[in-house]
């Protein structure tokens, strides 16, 4: 089996210069749709490849799908990402604002906070409420996708979240849980369907323009995700004074919001088909009609386990578009993960829904995106 690394190294030095300085590095649409276009559409969207992609995705697919073939390969890998954890000791080093007993009733689960290195700084907030929050920024050094890895919010965390979203730029929430008082709290009004109604967080006012239910093949005849528009809009404070109306008010934000709310707590959906919708939704679609989005929120209830899947998913597959080889090892990713924000993806299951997910969105890539050219 060829080593990713060397093989990275290789085709670098093979791939030739790219000329055409405006078409995204990763995919190519036949057109670039506003936000509400893509969401207004059910069909999937036809990625075409390049040369250079097609091989990669193809040498990828090989890979990955050898790799399936030995069981107790994966189960050594797992093994070996079941020993990085961090002990007590070490957590009172590195989360001591998570674990401040200012900020200890933020989180939802004790023992799934945020590092104090790489945590989401709330810059401005309700008086009093700090600038903590329960999410980590997730990242690899060499990937293009940036997420925001947190809890399901709880309700006194309502308002942050959401300023968390506005400060960040952040176009887009994968919701990887049901609604659960004891798993995630409505912070988005799950009910509000027609949108004429909105909801108050402190000062962000927050409405449903629509809501959709997406069925596996897109034809809406189920709703295994649940995609709605949301206006997010930060009101002018009302403490201000009245002379200080040199600052105009927030424009309202688009955020697309997916839910998935099948998939198990602790477990793995029956199949990749509604992990890979999402995908086609945030990879090749949004990243597109919107080019300079911020982080890619990513939840579930903790924050890890369905959420450190999905990002392993998304990275994976971005960076194997991108031509970076590495990609493919998973353990040096989830490696990476894990030193950024504690237990992501949290079992065998899951780590071997990875290889799965992968290996079919590769398939799929290759069958339907014929290289450029060709």
């Amino acid at each position: 089996m060829q080593d990713p690394e060397e093989e990275t190294k290789r085709r670098r030095r093979e791939m030739p210069e790219e000329k055409d300085t405006k078409r995204p590095k990763s995919m190519t649409l036949a057109t670039i749709p506003s936000l509400e276009d893509l969401l207004a559409s059910t069909c999937s969207t036809r990625v075409a490849l390049t040369p250079q992609q097609h091989e990669n995705c193809a040498f990828a697919l090989k890979f990955f799908k050898d790799k399936l073939r030995m069981p107790e390969q994966i189960n050594r890998e797992w093994d070996q990402l079941d020993a990085i954890y961090i002990t007590q000791s070490e957590a009172e080093k590195r989360c001591t604002v998570a674990l401040n007993t200012l900020n200890f009733c933020k989180n939802r689960y004790d023992d799934y906070v945020a590092f104090d290195e790489n945590r989401v700084v709330l810059k401005s907030c309700a008086a009093g409420a700090g600038d903590y929050i329960n999410a980590s920024f997730i990242t690899t050094p060499s990937s293009s996708s940036c997420f925001i890895a947190t809890q399901g919010p709880l309700s006194h965390t309502f308002e942050a979240f959401w300023e968390m979203v506005i400060q960040y730029r952040c176009s887009v929430i994968v919701m990887l849980t049901d609604l659960d008082d004891n798993k995630c709290g409505d912070y988005f009004q799950a009910n509000d369907k027609d949108g004429v109604s909105s909801r108050e967080f402190g000062n962000i006012c927050v409405a449903t323009k629509w809501i959709r239910g997406v069925g596996e093949f897109g034809d809406g005849n189920s709703d295994s995700l649940v995609l709605r528009l949301l206006e997010v809009k930060k009101n002018n404070n009302k403490e201000q004074s009245s002379d200080s109306d040199s600052e105009e008010p927030s424009p309202p934000m688009s955020v697309l919001h997916i839910q998935y709310p099948q998939w198990p707590d602790h477990g793995v959906p029956e199949d990749t088909f509604a992990v890979r919708g999402i995908l086609k939704r945030v990879m090749y679609q949004v990243a597109l009609a919107i080019p300079n989005c911020g982080p890619i929120v990513v939840h579930c209830s903790a924050g890890v386990g369905r959420t450190g899947t999905y990002c392993t998913i998304h990275d994976t597959l971005q960076r194997i578009l991108s031509g970076d080889m590495s990609a493919l090892d998973l353990v040096k990713t989830i490696t990476a993960f894990r030193s950024q924000r504690d237990g992501m993806v949290q079992k065998p299951e899951q780590y071997r829904f990875c290889y799965e997910a992968v290996i079919d969105e590769l398939e799929e890539l290759i069958l339907d995106g014929s290289p450029l050219g060709s």
